[in-house]
């Protein structure tokens, strides 16, 4: 009996324990199912939870992403780039496929990222070179596209390695050559220290020596001149005239210059014979920006042509230039190298290229025969086949053609989108190719080679698909200038041209220069093809009529649509800055001579005449007493006799 039932019968009948055990595993509920039953049920059950699961948790991450977006445009206003940042990269993963979410993550994650490195400079140029590499670590995080950061990041570890090794080197002291030594107890050009820096009132008329020993004698300087010097007699008037001032114009009225031999001796000489007397100072100015021998050469070229410096070298290897001349040719060199030394500014564009083709097929008609044969065949044709009669035995017959009833619709729609970045210097040019190249020959060449002919083709590479050049040109007021040239060219077949199959490529072509702000998008459309074919096939005259054309012959409408459209987006990533002082005017002296006015001490410091102390130079000896200030010199002299 118990062979003849169920095994979960079986076990019912049996209420034991372990039985009672095994039959509550073995039930579900109240209803009873047999093992394999049971195992469904549940299996049901959990498949229908986590489809009510996800069917609410989907509902739940749109109000999520859709709450963090707002708060990112929240932050965005407030100028709060890496709050902004955070919430869009949070809407951005909940729903990874809405593109606004997409468009605002990716501008957010550039600007935080350009935030964070625009501080890092501004800390590594004030020499906070730890702080600075925190910033731009963030910058690195945040958007691991930004190779500004990542330059800026290893170009401020190398800046604290250096460091690092500067500072054991200084604590090791090595020991050097003469050469060396006596190199670094060089000084540079003297500076007149006065005993005196007030302002001098004076009336004289005599000769230029007396003017000028009068000056000296208030200001505590000596007064040395050139053997070869004649005094003239000149009229000076001073009021209240800084000492530098007064010297100035003594040589401007007596047509002689000085310079300062030691920093309270002066030495006077004819204007002519300045180039003879006249400081020399050698420098060397090492060039951070130029990036290629011609930008060095630009900055040669103007130092020569303003400053007038002949003696100049080059040096490409280490970007520097050596410069030899006047001290005030150094300070307007270094005034001019300062302006024109900067980095060029850069521009991050970015393109979307959207492609948009349709094709429409409507065949509707029958494809009828359009031609047979007749043959004489032995024996009686088969099935298919029209006798006409017999020759000699032999049957006429004729194969009957066959026929096809079309009735076709399509419908296709294509759709390309690409998103390249391209990144560029100002006035540099940036290319972009997507697409395929194509060989093209350019010529053949047969000649003979051990008594065969042998052809030799040329051939040269043309590219096809999307081709974009664009040149930008960074202008005030963050705008861009960009010059674009946009072609899209698709091969369209071949033609045999002397003897080779030359492809057909066809293009549209669009060559624009335009000027755009930071962040605006230019939409360039319009480049738009439609083709429209009809075309009909059957039998002549029938194909006319009305109906009658569906059932001897076909009709085939085809229209093909392709549109492109370009979306130009510039962004700054480093302008072009100019700071008042670029823009400072410089009293340079005359169009033959170049003579700096300086400050005077006195109007920088206050009306103290007495300057304030400085360590005594190099081979001098500090004076055990002090000095005795001359006598005073009446401000008004009689004419010298």
């Amino acid at each position: 009996m118990r062979n003849s039932l169920p095994e979960w019968l079986w076990v019912r009948q049996k209420p034991s324990l372990a039985n009672k055990l095994t039959s509550d595993r073995q039930f579900c509920g109240s209803m009873h199912y047999p093992m394999g039953a049971a195992t469904i049920m549940i299996f049901l059950r959990i498949t229908l939870a986590a489809i009510l699961i996800m069917a609410l948790s989907a509902p739940a991450n749109s109000d999520q992403a859709k709450s963090a977006y707002k708060r990112g445009v929240h932050a965005e206003a407030a100028n709060q780039y890496d709050a902004a940042f955070v919430a869009f990269s949070e809407a951005h993963r909940l729903k990874p496929k809405d593109s606004e979410y997409l468009i605002a993550y990716m501008r957010t994650r550039s600007i935080a990222a350009q935030e964070h490195v625009r501080k890092g400079q501004i800390l590594r140029d004030n020499f906070k070179l730890r702080e600075a590499l925190a910033e731009f670590q963030r910058a690195a995080e945040i958007d691991d596209t930004n190779y500004t950061a990542k330059q800026d990041l290893q170009a401020t570890t190398e800046l604290l390695k250096q460091q690092a090794q500067q500072a054991a080197v200084a604590a090791a002291p090595k020991p050097q050559s003469e050469l060396a030594r006596k190199a670094a107890e060089t000084e540079g050009p003297v500076e007149l220290e006065p005993i005196s820096n007030t302002p001098l009132t004076l009336r004289m008329t005599t000769t230029t020596d007396n003017v000028y020993k009068t000056i000296g004698k208030l200001a505590g300087i000596n007064v040395l001149f050139d053997m070869d010097y004649k005094p003239q007699r000149i009229t000076i008037e001073l009021d209240e005239v800084p000492l530098r001032d007064a010297l100035r114009m003594v040589a401007l009225e007596s047509k002689t210059f000085w310079r300062p031999i030691s920093n309270k001796a002066i030495f006077v000489a004819a204007e002519s014979r300045r180039k003879e007397y006249e400081d020399n100072v050698m420098t060397t100015f090492y060039i951070r920006n130029a990036g290629t021998p011609a930008e060095l050469q630009e900055i040669v070229a103007t130092l020569k042509g303003v400053l007038e410096i002949s003696k100049i070298q080059v040096n490409p290897a280490h970007n520097s230039i050596t410069l030899r001349g006047t001290p005030d040719q150094m300070i307007l060199a270094q005034k001019l190298i300062s302006d024109l030394d900067k980095p060029k500014a850069e521009v991050v564009i970015d393109i979307a290229v959207l492609e948009v083709s349709s094709d429409k097929l409507r065949t509707l008609g029958t494809t009828v025969p359009t031609s047979t044969s007749i043959a004489l065949q032995a024996a009686t044709g088969g099935v298919g086949t029209i006798n006409f009669g017999s020759l000699n035995g032999a049957k006429w017959t004729t194969p009957v053609p066959g026929g096809k009833f079309d009735f076709l619709m399509s419908d296709s729609k294509t759709k390309v989108l690409q998103n390249p970045e391209l990144r560029v210097l100002d006035q540099g040019k940036a290319s972009l190719k997507i697409g395929d190249r194509i060989p093209i020959a350019t010529g053949s060449l047969t000649g003979a080679n051990t008594g065969n002919l042998v052809t030799n083709t040329q051939f040269q590479y043309l590219d096809v698909g999307v081709n974009i050049d664009i040149t930008p040109h960074v202008l005030s007021d963050r705008e861009v200038s960009l010059k674009m040239v946009l072609e899209v060219s698709t091969p369209k077949g071949g033609t045999d041209i002397g003897g080779f199959s030359q492809p057909t490529v066809g293009q549209r072509h669009i060559e624009q220069e335009l000027r755009l702000s930071d962040g605006e998008i230019n939409l360039v459309g319009g480049i738009l093809t439609d083709a429209e074919t009809h075309s009909m096939s059957g039998y002549p005259w029938l194909i006319n009529v009305p109906i009658l054309k569906y059932l001897f012959g076909a009709e085939k409408n085809d229209r093909t649509q392709s549109e492109i459209v370009f979306a130009i987006i510039p962004h700054i990533v480093r302008p072009d800055v100019v700071t008042e002082e670029n823009l400072r005017l410089i009293d340079i002296g005359t169009g033959s001579t170049i003579d700096l006015r300086r400050a005077d001490p006195a109007t920088k410091g206050g009306s103290s005449s007495e300057p304030a102390a400085k360590p005594a130079t190099q081979g001098a000896t500090a004076p055990k007493k002090p000095v005795a200030t001359p006598a005073p010199v009446p401000t008004t002299l009689p004419p010298a006799q």
